[in-house]
């Protein structure tokens, strides 16, 4: 392989090579997932990414023997830095053929950090924890869920020879609905849903604004002591929302209630990952029949959001919640479940779901280097 150099993407032709890169590199892999082309643009664009309100982006392509070997995006986001007091730069959408080329994108990435006075590099985020975030160093056995990035095993090897250091580790946990719930867990959601006059309601998807409105109440609150969480905003979280609605199981979408107040929520989606893996990222000509066909396909769903606002963990809800989604799943015929992602220090959750029968199949890291 020849030299490396990285181009900035300025063109609509380069951002097309960059966009379609993966679909080259895992053309071969068993367990890549391609992402529809045209939502993967929309990620790059700031008319459609409102998370690009807040944040600055930048994009390269590495070249070698007159091809593209590799990319990465270089991301400063202003919230997080405002809230975390912090200067930091974040790098995302990494691919790279060799340890030579990842050095050669993570280098001109560090130097725009520098340039912004910047003082610690952190990543992969793609483009931030709120979407899709770590890079996959086990569980390369298996397909990743919806929403969950995936890679090669050499990647981490890559990264660290560059001189990044684990930062934090994102868990993910696999749980057979096949297999009853825990015992215990059972009986301590009964006994909680009794005691306490808790309700839990499905997802009403006829009254969307004001379900947008408790969704963005708990995630604020339950999620805002997390390690690196910035709190998406209104914009972000309604286009999150428009993107997911059209797959949105409300049988497994649920929020828990006091009163009528929204406490806690558990949001498992079901997997269009199985779907779009024989859907070769395009819509058109075959994509769509694949599509309307789901839920004859998709027999397993991911948990991205279980929380429950602070003043109310104490009371029980987290087995509660784990074991009306497994309910409720077994009932609408889904066969297994992937609760992510979660961090490797939130042990309260994590022995949560643990103890409801999960077990921890894939771990994504992030990485940091100081500048």
């Amino acid at each position: 392989m020849g030299p490396v150099r990285t181009v900035s993407v300025t063109t609509a032709q380069l951002t097309r090579q960059f966009v379609e890169l993966p679909y080259a590199m895992y053309a071969g892999d068993a367990h890549w997932v391609p992402p529809l082309r045209r939502d993967e643009r929309r990620r790059l664009s700031r008319q459609h990414n409102p998370f690009l309100a807040h944040a600055d982006m930048d994009l390269w392509i590495a070249q070698s023997d007159g091809r593209v070997a590799g990319r990465i995006a270089a991301i400063e986001d202003r919230l997080h830095n405002e809230k975390h007091g912090e200067r930091v730069t974040w790098f995302g959408f990494l691919e790279a053929e060799t340890a030579a080329t990842a050095e050669a994108l993570l280098t001109t990435v560090e130097e725009w950090a520098d340039a912004r006075g910047c003082r610690i590099m952190r990543g992969p985020a793609n483009p931030s924890l709120n979407e899709s975030a770590g890079l996959l160093v086990d569980g390369f056995d298996a397909d990743p869920s919806i929403l969950m990035p995936y890679n090669p095993p050499e990647y981490a090897a890559f990264v660290e020879s560059a001189g990044y250091r684990k930062v934090k580790d994102l868990l993910a946990w696999s749980l057979d609905l096949s297999v009853p719930i825990a015992d215990r867990i059972a009986r301590l959601a009964a006994r909680v849903k009794q005691r306490r006059g808790i309700v839990v309601r499905p997802i009403d998807l006829r009254q969307f604004d004001r379900e947008l409105a408790n969704l963005q109440a708990i995630y604020r609150a339950a999620w805002d002591e997390n390690w690196g969480f910035v709190p998406p905003t209104d914009a972000e979280i309604k286009q999150l929302a428009v993107d997911l609605r059209p797959i949105v199981d409300p049988e497994i979408a649920l929020f828990a209630e006091i009163d009528g107040r929204a406490i806690g929520c558990a949001i498992a989606l079901p997997d269009l990952n199985q779907v779009l893996k024989r859907m070769n990222g395009r819509l058109f000509p075959f994509g769509l029949w694949h599509f309307l066909r789901r839920a004859s396909v998709i027999d397993q769903v991911r948990l991205p959001l279980l929380g429950v606002v602070a003043e109310y963990r104490h009371i029980g809800l987290y087995p509660l919640l784990i074991a009306e989604i497994f309910r409720r799943g077994v009932a609408r015929g889904y066969r297994r479940a992937e609760l992510s992602w979660t961090l490797e220090d939130n042990h309260a959750v994590n022995a949560g779901i643990e103890a409801a029968g999960a077990v921890r199949t894939k771990t994504y890291r992030l990485y940091e280097k100081r500048l």
